[in-house]
């Protein structure tokens, strides 16, 4: 099984207002990656929850998606992960690792990472725009015990760099990859595209 992982616990500091909440085309930034990610090929759907969690968690109520709150949220991205992986079930074989605050990220893209990471067999699949690495991405469970172990200041990062050998960039036509939303600008250039 494949499990999609959507980080959703930040405090939005540079935006200075709660993003995920912010409204992106016909609902919310929040229900709006909810919504592709659960249409792509993902068996379930778990949302890592932080700050304004009761607001996030009654916005997405209505999609068939698990959620589970992350009590160390402030320490960063990588202990959302962490908590994220510390619930998955051991029938989840890897899981893709979706920022909340990417909207255009397509099901048709989580799609193709999927695809990849059976065919090729490689433990992490990384989408590449332009020779960039973005998100979302893939990483196999076997890893689950050294992400626990990886250093906060490095996040994610680490794994990809102790394991340069076991990972498969998938080239995209889109930059979406690259762009999430940090800063009114952001929001702003998101909406426009929209």
């Amino acid at each position: 099984m494949i499990w999609a992982m959507i980080l959703a616990a930040g405090e939005s500091q540079r935006m200075g207002v709660p993003k995920l909440l912010l409204p992106f085309g016909k609902s919310t930034i929040i229900e709006t990656i909810v919504e592709s990610v659960i249409s792509s090929r993902v068996n379930q759907t778990l949302v890592v929850l932080g700050s304004r969690s009761p607001e996030i968690r009654e916005r997405i109520r209505r999609f068939p998606v698990l959620t589970t709150f992350n009590p160390s949220y402030r320490k960063g991205m990588l202990s959302s992960v962490q908590r994220g992986a510390a619930v998955l079930p051991h029938s989840c074989e890897a899981v893709v690792v979706v920022l909340a605050d990417q909207p255009s990220v397509r099901a048709t893209m989580i799609d193709s990472l999927i695809e990849t990471f059976h065919r090729q067999k490689k433990g992490i699949i990384v989408p590449v725009y332009q020779k960039k690495r973005g998100h979302p991405f893939i990483v196999d469970l076997k890893y689950r015990e050294e992400i626990n172990e990886l250093n906060p200041e490095t996040g994610l990062r680490e794994l990809l760099l102790r394991h340069p050998d076991d990972i498969f960039e998938v080239g995209v036509p889109n930059p979406s990859i690259l762009h999430d939303i940090d800063t009114a600008a952001d929001y702003s250039q998101a909406t426009k595209k929209r």
